[in-house]
């Protein structure tokens, strides 16, 4: 059985943070780290203002609909320790990114550990981390749209990784 774990790095629309945590919890996704600036609901030992954490928290579940509380999910400021860590318990990181050196979501063969990487809305995956991953995945387009929103994009991704074995 696969294992995937989703890493949503840099992202700031709370609705499409809540919308990629209830997508993972449905497709069954092992764990979801929030990294960088992204918004994340609020946690146990939470050290944002109060009204901070509670106004990302409701943003969040607006479109997580309780998934926040179903999906382990962890918040690291920094995505480097993340990514290490995964990879030295022998997850393939790979990214979900246009780029000339990504590979077709259609031919991509996954291995049974997988990390998958996703970032800002609109510049992308910084290149210093595309860098550091040993797969960039990108799906095809066929309409005259260069891209989808991050948390549909993530949707396709995460459903063709569980959902198949290829």
């Amino acid at each position: 059985m696969r294992r995937v774990i989703l890493i949503a790095h840099n992202i700031r629309s709370t609705h499409n943070i809540g919308s990629m945590l209830r997508t993972a919890e449905g497709l069954g996704v092992g764990k979801v780290y929030l990294t960088g600036y992204t918004p994340y609901p609020l946690s146990k030992h939470d050290d944002r203002l109060p009204h901070v954490g509670r106004k990302l928290d409701a943003q969040i579940h607006k479109t997580a609909l309780g998934a926040e509380q179903m999906v382990p999910w962890e918040y690291s400021p920094d995505i480097g320790p993340v990514v290490r860590r995964l990879r030295e318990t022998g997850y393939h990181i790979a990214a979900l990114e246009q780029d000339p050196r990504s590979v077709k979501s259609t031919s991509f063969h996954a291995p049974d550990k997988l990390a998958l990487i996703v970032g800002r809305e609109v510049k992308g995956i910084e290149k210093e981390l595309l860098d550091q991953c040993d797969t960039i995945i990108e799906i095809p387009m066929t309409g005259r749209k260069e891209s989808f929103n991050v948390a549909i994009a993530t949707a396709i991704m995460l459903y063709q990784l569980l959902s198949t074995n290829t």
